[in-house]
């Protein structure tokens, strides 16, 4: 099993380039099951859950081509033979927007057996706002065994109002919606830029959507929809990852290809810390000052601070001078980072949904446990500033959605090493 071992105390100094968002990518591949032509996507990047949804793709009968190289990441997905619409235990118990494909499949083949979501330990991912929304379009579900089953003729378009916002849940129903029979309108929406890019590519599909990135999306159902080339979102949650980096380091940190518009709520909470940042168009140069203010934060859904950045500003707010307070309203069991904090000296106390956090405390190397996705990159980022060496275990959660993280850390000064078989694979250009 692969770890990291880090030495602390080095300022990060350079660029740092930003992959496409996986979270963006995966309910793309999703929807190149509405089609039997193929679908081009571009800006695809390297992480375990994209090769996941390519082996369960494949495993329906898509023929997935994933090829890697320096000029593009990108992959042609083509569905025209689906021979089993079935999403296997097996293949979706590590990562639950394995739940994506329920929605499609039912629209185009009418049936669709997808198991129960897995994913990281972070707290319950219920998929009960997707069924109660196939339900309204039409599709009648049963559940047994460990998985959903869903069968409709055809989906007819409904009037949707979310009982609560659910980034997944709005996109299963959206591409759910694009081939029902007359208009759908989903209301209390996600309003992630992760939905909006998914919509334009289902406009490019030949969808009819308007509304995506607010809270009310309506879709005019079509017959039929085609192939398309798309280009994959920048990762706002790498982006964010690594301007905290640059900030918690004392560096000078350029992070380009990245779009400055989806990460508001975090540069305007940088400001308060005390640390400016200087954007363009589509990068965030970063510049440490030496000196971090405490500050609270309280997660919430898009536009507001992420939760997948808790983690990483916990690592932050360790050390900036004073008390910070993080409140957690998304997940119930996020804080497992925490307590590997405080084996690095930390000054952590959980209160519920709460963790107060004083600083500014001397981190030291330790020996850590990875316990989820975003928890692994706030220990790397804790172990940048630590005294001494840190391994961290079990950062396969980090494969699944950072691109080689260790490497475009060291292109930058880190003294990070991985040991342990690598995952992904390097490779050149080709099909994988």
């Amino acid at each position: 099993m692969d770890k990291f071992v880090i030495r602390g105390g080095n300022p990060l100094l350079g660029t740092i380039r930003i992959s496409g968002a996986k979270n963006a990518a995966l309910p793309a591949m999703a929807a190149a099951l509405l089609t039997d032509e193929p679908v081009i996507l571009e800006n695809i990047p390297q992480v375990r859950d994209i090769e996941t949804t390519r082996k369960l793709l494949a495993a329906m009968g898509a023929e997935v081509e994933l090829g890697y190289g320096r000029a593009h990441h990108r992959t042609t997905l083509c569905c025209r033979n689906l021979i089993s619409p079935e999403a296997s235990y097996e293949l979706v118990k590590t990562m639950r927007a394995s739940t994506l494909v329920l929605g499609p499949l039912v629209s185009r083949c009418g049936t669709a057996r997808v198991s129960l979501p897995g994913g990281c330990a972070i707290g319950a991912r219920p998929i009960d706002l997707h069924i109660k929304g196939l339900e309204r379009l039409g599709a009648k579900i049963t559940t047994e065994h460990g998985y959903v089953e869903a069968s409709a003729d055809r989906l007819k378009g409904t009037e949707i109002v979310f009982d609560k916002i659910t980034v997944t849940g709005t996109e299963d129903l959206l591409m759910a919606a694009t081939l029902a029979e007359g208009q759908t309108v989903i209301q209390n929406c996600a309003r992630e830029p992760e939905v909006a890019d998914l919509a334009e590519l289902l406009n490019k599909m030949g969808a009819k959507i308007e509304g995506a990135g607010t809270p009310t999306i309506r879709v005019k159902g079509v017959d039929k929809l085609h192939g398309a080339k798309h280009r994959i979102i920048p990762d706002r949650i790498e982006a964010a990852t690594f301007i905290i980096a640059g900030a918690l380091t004392d560096g000078d940190l350029n992070v380009t290809e990245c779009n400055p518009d989806h990460l508001g709520a975090l540069l305007q909470k940088l400001q308060e810390v005390g640390i400016k940042t200087r954007n363009t168009k589509d990068s965030v140069r970063v510049e440490g000052n030496g000196t971090l203010k405490a500050a609270d934060v309280v997660t919430e859904e898009y536009p507001g601070f992420p939760t997948d950045m808790q983690a990483q500003f916990m690592a932050l707010a360790t050390q900036a001078e004073g008390t910070s307070i993080v409140t957690e309203n998304i997940f119930e069991n996020r804080f497992m980072h925490a307590q590997e904090m405080v084996r690095m000296g930390a000054n952590i106390k959980i209160e519920g949904s709460r963790a107060v956090v004083r600083g500014k405390t001397q981190l030291s190397g330790a020996a850590v446990l990875a316990s989820d996705l975003r928890a692994s990159a706030s220990l790397v980022l804790a172990a940048l500033v630590a005294d001494g060496e840190t391994i961290i275990d079990r950062v396969y959660h980090i494969d699944r959605g950072y691109e080689h993280i260790e490497e475009k850390l060291r292109g930058v000064g880190a003294q990070i090493k991985r040991i342990g078989e690598i995952f992904p694979k390097r490779r050149g250009s080709g099909a994988a």
